[in-house]
């Protein structure tokens, strides 16, 4: 579908809130209400939920950090391959949710139903193309990567989560439905649910059980199983959703997949993008200063999903508004939640910028409590100073590629993050670790040049595709 959508889309917008052709939600008015008031109304739930998922991140980190650098090695080996999981599932339900923002704000309410169903039925069939050849071949994946001696504990947590890809899958998925609908205080909630479990979860595994790398493995596996499963129950029995998922007689819609697929194979190949180039940057830090480079890397990394989480939670308001807005035909309202979304993005980050350069030697204490982690570190603290300096652009860049899939230019929003992390951030992270020789240092300070100047670049066309709808 282009910009202007059908006669039959149109009609349906105008029926009013109490039609039964489209029954009100507080989300769906949310949606459809004051821009200002709809990025904040769905961005405070998701920051509060994914700061409990970085959380667990951040925990689930120091508990395997008491079991040696080599631990931390082992995970790292497998952090782009969860990348990639998430990733395909993280597109496929961005893909569903812009497509059902979109039918809310022309109102077309049987159409939110299809999207919805065809977007679980994808899951299904993406998940076991997915989970199944990477079990078998995990031992193999991580000899060939260099993990070494590593390769074992590697392959111990790898394939417990390989195993467990269509719960994975289902648990972005579900989420992201629910977002697509204005639902966000029920996606918050399963999401913290399965933080706060995974947090309890982790020293049992670990350390009573006595399952070292692999009960880490465990503890998130058996946390996403039941968090999907409360997402399943409000949506697959429950039945209380704005989306309706009926599967008896289903049969895919070429359009409706299309128009899934449109934004959803961009933002998944965008997601791959960047679990790719987090796959080069481990192997440089391999190649300059060993695993414990990608030890470092790792650690240090979830630190900076940490920081930039409130623009994670914003981009998924963005998405949502943005694409209730462009299917409504008001590129005003569009306009005004964007750039109000960044404004909120950029002052934010600015004071966690700072607030990370001087705690960042606390921080890395925190990861090197036992005797061998404290080799790492001094470069974990440069790293995450190092880090801080881009994170207020990401407002500019992140922001832009959302509003983007709101508006059903995937392909866009691919090519902005290509431009970011493939052809300026990797490029120049070699350029400055190897060619020039300064090892570490140099690779942070490539992240850093290749997302400010991806950033710049990605909200300039932003700013371009608002003037010509505008001019439309």
């Amino acid at each position: 579908m282009g910009f202007l959508y059908s006669n039959r889309f149109m009609k349906t917008y105008n029926q009013t809130s109490d039609s039964p052709d489209l029954p009100a939600t507080k989300g769906v008015e949310t949606l459809l209400g004051n821009p200002k008031k709809a990025i904040i109304k769905l961005s405070l739930p998701m920051i509060v939920a994914m700061s409990a998922q970085t959380l667990y991140n951040f925990v689930d980190a120091l508990w395997v950090s008491g079991l040696g650098p080599d631990a931390l090695s082992a995970v790292g080996f497998f952090f782009p391959f969860m990348f990639m999981i998430m990733a395909l599932s993280v597109g496929l339900g961005v893909g569903g949710s812009s497509a059902v923002s979109r039918r809310i704000g022309a109102g077309d309410k049987p159409g939110v139903d299809s999207v919805a169903s065809h977007t679980i039925v994808l899951m299904f069939v993406l998940a076991v193309l997915v989970g199944i050849p990477f079990f078998l071949a995990a031992p193999r994946i991580f000899v060939s990567m260099g993990a070494g001696p590593i390769a074992p504990a590697a392959t111990a947590y790898g394939r417990i989560l390989f195993a467990g890809t269509l719960v994975i899958f289902f648990g972005n998925i579900g989420s992201a439905l629910l977002r697509g609908e204005g639902d966000v205080k029920r996606a918050m909630l399963a999401m913290m649910l399965g933080a706060g479990l995974n947090i309890g979860l982790d020293p049992v595994f670990i350390f009573v059980l006595d399952l070292g790398v692999a009960g880490a493995a465990w503890a998130t596996l058996i946390s996403l199983f039941i968090s999907s499963g409360i997402l399943f129950f409000w949506i697959c029995v429950r039945h209380d959703t704005y989306l309706s998922i009926n599967l008896r007689g289903f049969r895919f819609r070429k359009e409706i997949v299309k128009d899934i697929f449109r934004v959803g194979i961009p933002s998944s190949v965008q997601q791959l993008s960047m679990a790719f180039s987090v796959f080069l940057i481990n192997i440089i830090a391999v190649k300059v200063a060993g695993t414990d480079g990608v030890a470092v890397f790792t650690t240090g990394w979830r630190m900076v999903t940490f920081a930039t989480l409130p623009l994670i939670g914003m981009a998924t308001a963005v998405t949502s508004t943005t694409g209730a807005a462009y299917g409504s035909r008001d590129i005003h309202k569009l306009n005004t939640a964007y750039m109000y979304a960044i404004r909120i993005g950029l002052f934010i980050e600015l004071g966690v910028a700072a607030l990370t350069y001087f705690l960042a030697p606390y921080i890395a204490a925190l990861f090197t409590m036992v005797e061998e982690g404290l080799r790492i570190r001094a470069d974990i603290t440069v790293f995450l100073r190092t880090m801080c300096f881009f994170y207020p652009f990401t407002a500019f860049g992140m922001l832009t590629s959302s509003m983007f899939q709101g508006t059903g230019k995937g392909l866009y929003s691919l090519t902005v993050t290509l431009i970011r992390t493939i052809f300026l951030t990797v490029p120049i992270a070699y350029l400055m670790a190897v060619v020039f020789k300064y090892d570490l240092s140099g690779l942070w300070w490539g992240i850093v040049s290749g997302n400010i100047l991806g950033s710049a670049v990605a909200f300039a066309w932003g700013r371009r595709l608002i003037f010509d709808l505008k001019r439309k």
